[in-house]
């Protein structure tokens, strides 16, 4: 049972500037003294705990205290790639599947610095970092606290789901008391108070989202998920689109074909991109399905070819999904390979019941 009765004491030099301010506000002693004490009863048997409360309540100085071996502030980046940045024990395929589980499952930007990653795409990759990290504790200071709260609480549901895949514990650290509904802690410690508390029976699912889908005529939306598309950036202007939002945020992009060339009663997937800060939800599969309904009410067959590994994970999971095709493209479309270098990926075909 961690414990801390702690004090901290602030005594700066009396020199012009300090004596100005205590005869200004008639300050009777320059020493500054903080006295923190409380318990954190933890059980043995938890993955996710929360320490929360508000600016200068003591998170920060409790977590070091009770934690100092895995406490983390920041990790070094200084590769080209991020990919180059992670543990160099770990091989592509642990470094692509803890990316995937973390919610971070745009290729694209797995080939960027971290410099230069949005501040939610910074959060996921710090996550996935510590998931590769020899410690099976791991303590995050300031948890969420620049990313916007609509990212925050999406990305703290993909994050607790990701841990509990793992035999890892995390430990949250914020002032942000949105976080805990989306990051489903065993326990949690409020600074506020000095209170513990445990969240046994807690159910582990998320709270409810606005999900709303819209057809749009506007075909210059896509230039915003092109760069986040696995494959090409390319879009046909035949397609038919559909947005995703999420809580009233443009959250996804989906586009269909229709290949009368080739199966007059297909309708093919023929783009989908969900934005980083919405993935970890599943949001891709679901829009998926609910355009795929839509399609199939009107008879037609509704099909996706894909070699993206976090969505062919997903829909092996779906009942109502069916893969048709493992392997390559056929000879055929040799001039379509040349185009997406598909003929050195593993490429699957799958179509809604």
């Amino acid at each position: 049972m961690p414990t801390f009765n702690i004090v901290k004491i602030a005594e700066p030099k009396k020199t012009f500037r300090v004596a100005s301010i205590m005869g200004k506000f008639d300050l009777e002693s320059n020493e500054i003294k903080e006295h923190f004490e409380g318990n954190i009863d933890i059980k043995d048997n938890w993955q996710i705990g929360l320490i929360v409360g508000k600016s200068g309540s003591g998170k920060t100085t409790i977590s070091k205290q009770l934690f100092p071996d895995s406490y983390i502030t920041n990790f070094e980046y200084s590769a080209e790639t991020i990919l180059d940045d992670m543990p160099k024990d770990c091989s592509v395929e642990d470094i692509t599947k803890a990316f995937n589980s973390v919610g971070f499952s745009s290729p694209p930007s797995w080939l960027k610095s971290y410099s230069v990653l949005s501040n939610g795409e910074k959060m996921r990759v710090d996550l996935a970092r510590a998931i590769l990290d020899e410690k099976n504790l791991f303590v995050f200071d300031e948890f969420t606290s620049v990313v916007d709260r609509n990212v925050a609480q999406i990305g703290s549901f993909a994050m607790q789901k990701a841990i509990r895949k793992t035999n890892k514990q995390f430990i949250a650290v914020t002032c942000h008391y949105d976080v805990e509904d989306w990051l489903l802690p065993d326990w949690v410690f409020d600074t506020d108070s000095m209170t513990f508390r445990l969240n046994d029976g807690q159910k582990k699912n998320r709270p409810d989202i606005k999900f709303e889908i819209f057809k749009t005529t506007d075909k210059s939306i896509w230039k915003m998920f092109a760069k986040h598309h696995y494959l090409s950036h390319n879009h046909n202007n035949a397609a038919q689109v559909y947005l995703a939002f999420i809580n009233n945020q443009l959250a996804g992009f989906i586009s269909i074909l229709h290949l009368p060339n080739k199966d007059k009663t297909i309708k093919k997937v023929h783009r989908l991109v969900i934005l980083p800060d919405y993935q970890g939800l599943s949001i891709g599969v679901k829009l998926l399905n609910e355009i795929g309904k839509i399609y199939k009410k009107d008879g037609w067959r509704f099909t996706i070819v894909t070699s993206s590994p976090s969505l062919m994970f997903s829909l092996k999971r779906q009942v109502n999904w069916v893969c048709k095709n493992i392997g390559r493209l056929p000879s055929q479309n040799i001039v379509e390979m040349k185009k997406t270098q598909s003929i050195n990926r593993l490429t699957t075909s799958w179509e809604l019941l």
